[in-house]
């Protein structure tokens, strides 16, 4: 079974929504955006969403799919799991963000 590891810009990302959306709307909220999110893993990882590779124009070998305000990206890693790499809102500069949060090597 294929398995997913969550990159620390990755994780700070995650923490920033949780408490934005703690905030902003509560914490029952907050809790089920989460959720959403990491079903959203569950299925990168079983390949059982529709995913985009990322643009050649960012900068960034990958993959993306949406999940409501947010993009994820990955990439796979050489042992088959995947790597959860980042995680944008919508109105972030994707490019930018993405090539901060991802340095290639």
């Amino acid at each position: 079974m294929t398995r997913y590891f969550i990159q620390p810009a990755a994780s700070a990302r995650l923490e920033e929504i949780y408490r934005h959306t703690f905030r902003q709307f509560g914490p029952a909220q907050a809790d089920r955006y989460l959720d959403g999110v990491f079903a959203l893993f569950e299925d990168i990882a079983k390949n059982r969403v529709a995913w985009q590779r990322v643009p050649s124009e960012f900068g960034v070998d990958g993959f993306f799919a949406r999940y409501k305000s947010h993009f994820i990206f990955w990439k796979p890693r050489a042992d088959g799991q995947i790597a959860i790499v980042a995680i944008l809102h919508q109105r972030m500069d994707l490019a930018r963000r993405l090539r901060e949060d991802v340095p290639e090597p």
